[in-house]
């Protein structure tokens, strides 16, 4: 009986899609070092790069049909540097480190909170619903602390006149991360559908707004993200409770 020779299959990772986020991963952590060296609006800046090359990397890996299980993990990993430790090396080498023991218990608490949301979304993404996430998601909470940073700089605000309302937002910002607060997911927006011509204009005004002051309305709409989800949450348990009285 002859043998057939089997060649061997040699494992590989799809390289556009994990281009994007260590592309991602790399801004977090150039977000960390301009902090030590005391450039905390580059800081912010570069933790908005990363936001976008993250939500780049799985688009792609979509449109490409190159999704795997590595770059799931990986990209969770670029995560954590990105959305967990970032922020909370940034805010405390500028703020929070002037408040001892609770500074650093504030930037602990985002970190952590970004690393627990992560986990849970790991372990839970094939059976949640795809319309929400649960808890806010750690490019958003994120966006929070560092569009607070960059607009305070840009308005030359004193940070040490409320320094305590930094340190309040840090530890709400990671506590939201594992809250069960279900915040839209807008999986559901079909983008390839045509919409009313109305759309378009209201679009390109808010496109208008954000590039006219990026550090202001940044802020602006993930502080009012992060305030939907109680919201959502709410309108949620409500109708449940309403469909299960009729």
């Amino acid at each position: 009986m002859i043998e057939k020779k089997t060649t061997p299959r040699h494992r590989g990772i799809y390289l556009l899609p994990n281009l994007f986020t260590t592309g991602a991963m790399f801004a977090g952590f150039y977000a960390i070092t301009s902090a030590i060296n005391g450039h905390f609006e580059t800081a912010a800046i570069a933790i908005f790069v990363a936001m976008v090359l993250d939500g780049l990397d799985g688009r792609v890996a979509r449109l490409t049909n190159t999704q795997s299980e590595f770059g799931v993990q990986y990209d969770s990993l670029s995560d954590m540097v990105s959305f967990g430790v970032a922020p909370a090396v940034v805010m405390y080498l500028w703020i929070l480190s002037t408040m001892g023991q609770l500074g650093l218990f504030a930037a602990f608490v985002h970190m952590a909170g970004g690393a627990l949301r992560l986990a849970r979304f790991n372990t839970q993404v094939e059976t949640a619903d795809k319309r929400y996430f649960q808890g806010l998601p750690s490019p958003a909470a994120a966006a929070i602390p560092a569009g607070g940073l960059w607009f305070c700089i840009e308005n030359g605000y004193d940070v040490e006149n409320f320094k305590y309302l930094v340190l309040v937002a840090t530890i709400t910002t990671g506590l939201l991360m594992v809250s069960n607060f279900r915040y839209s997911s807008f999986k559901e927006i079909d983008f390839k559908n045509k919409v009313p011509f109305i759309f378009t204009i209201i679009a390109m005004l808010v496109i208008s707004f954000v590039m006219a002051q990026p550090q202001r309305m940044l802020f602006l709409l993930f502080v009012a993200y992060a305030a939907s989800g109680p919201i959502v949450t709410l309108v949620l348990r409500k109708r449940k409770l309403q469909s299960r009285k009729t």
